[in-house]
């Protein structure tokens, strides 16, 4: 079955139905001439080769087949292709009262010859029956479809969490290594090159002043290892490896064109930063189009960096969300710890809903 479904091709599902809805049209008509009619018939199955991309035309190309055959199989699919692929539910039962009074009173026949009796509402409940069938099979395909690619969506996400809560973790019992290094070791070793130095400055003794000397020294160069590797511990809590590089505007393209979402970036001339500030552009963006993803399914994104008023400015602006978005976890605390970055550099970080329904995140950084 896998190998089959690896096999097959769309346009392969798309010429079985044409020859379906051919072979249902022929053993009503192979008898008779070809007439418009049956040309106009003909092109309504030819038309459902076009029924994935413009399915309400095709829908109503369709229509004639059923005004003038009654029950067929054209207009059914072409009814299932759009009931799979709109929203519009007022639409959708329209289009299915339409094809029903189209395969219950065909062209040709009289409003006397159906009996006012009970057969008429037999009739009408036989050829409704099969339109909402059409109907409700293809909003359940598009159920199915929506339910699949939101279940990647959760996956993804959840995996995103995972991972931002496993780097939040190494953060912080960095930076509380980095704070007993600091606080504790640095410290006592501070006090052994003081008491090292004044031994060495009072002592007489030759051999005891060459052992101060060098236990100073040693202390010195220990106490430059421990703020070098206070420093790393501090910087690296971004990424899963203790030495990893930090991130910097050379990057910024890569993690747009991976953020999993449309995004397009515009970097206009600006001047040398330092790495603290491409720094804090790079978390900005990655926060922001991870928030864009997050929530606000099917959105678009668009971060332009420019040089303006004697600053750097990013700003991040989304479109508005085309599906409606799945409540997640969320600690609420991303865009405080970038705005807690920017103020750290003298900058500011602003963000607000736009009137389309959208979202912007400015980052303002002076030079």
């Amino acid at each position: 079955m896998n190998r089959l479904r690896r096999w097959w091709r769309p346009w392969m599902t798309d010429m079985a139905l044409v020859v379906v809805s051919a072979l249902d049209v022929w053993v009503v008509f192979w008898w008779g001439e070809p007439t418009w009619d049956m040309w106009l018939i003909g092109a309504g199955v030819l038309a459902l080769l076009l029924r994935r991309r413009r399915p309400m035309a095709v829908f109503l190309v369709t229509l004639p087949t059923a005004l003038f055959m009654g029950q067929a199989a054209a207009p059914l699919i072409a009814l299932f292709t759009l009931a799979s692929r709109t929203h519009r539910r007022r639409l959708l039962a329209v289009a299915t009262l339409v094809l029903a009074t189209c395969m219950v009173w065909p062209v040709g026949v009289q409003l006397s010859e159906y009996p006012l009796d009970s057969w008429i509402l037999a009739d009408a409940a036989y050829a409704l029956a099969p339109a909402a069938a059409a109907a409700f099979l293809g909003q359940l395909v598009q159920v199915r479809r929506e339910l699949s690619a939101r279940l990647v969506e959760i996956t993804e996400a959840r995996e995103h969490e995972q991972l931002m809560a496993t780097q939040k973790v190494l953060s912080e019992e960095r930076a509380q290594l980095a704070r007993e290094m600091h606080d504790v070791v640095s410290h006592q070793v501070s006090l052994i090159a003081v008491r090292a130095g004044a031994l060495q400055v009072s002592t007489a003794d030759a051999e005891a002043k060459e052992a101060a000397g060098t236990i100073r020294t040693l202390s010195v160069r220990t106490l430059d290892e421990l703020r070098h590797m206070v420093n790393v511990l501090r910087a690296g809590g971004s990424g899963p490896t203790d030495l990893a590089p930090q991130p910097t505007l050379a990057q910024l393209a890569d993690l747009v064109a991976g953020s999993g979402i449309e995004a397009t970036l515009r970097i206009g001339p600006h001047p040398e930063l330092g790495p603290p500030a491409e720094r804090a552009i790079y978390r900005t963006v990655q926060e922001s189009l991870t928030n864009v993803r997050k929530h606000a399914p099917g959105a678009s994104a668009k971060v332009v960096l420019a040089h303006e008023g004697g600053g750097v400015t990013v700003t991040v602006h989304s479109t508005a969300p085309t599906r409606p978005a799945v409540p997640l976890p969320s600690s609420r605390h991303g865009l405080l710890g970038l705005h807690q970055r920017a103020a750290l550099l003298g900058g500011t970080l602003t963000w607000a809903a736009t009137p389309d329904g959208g979202w912007r995140n400015t980052l303002t950084l002076p030079v």
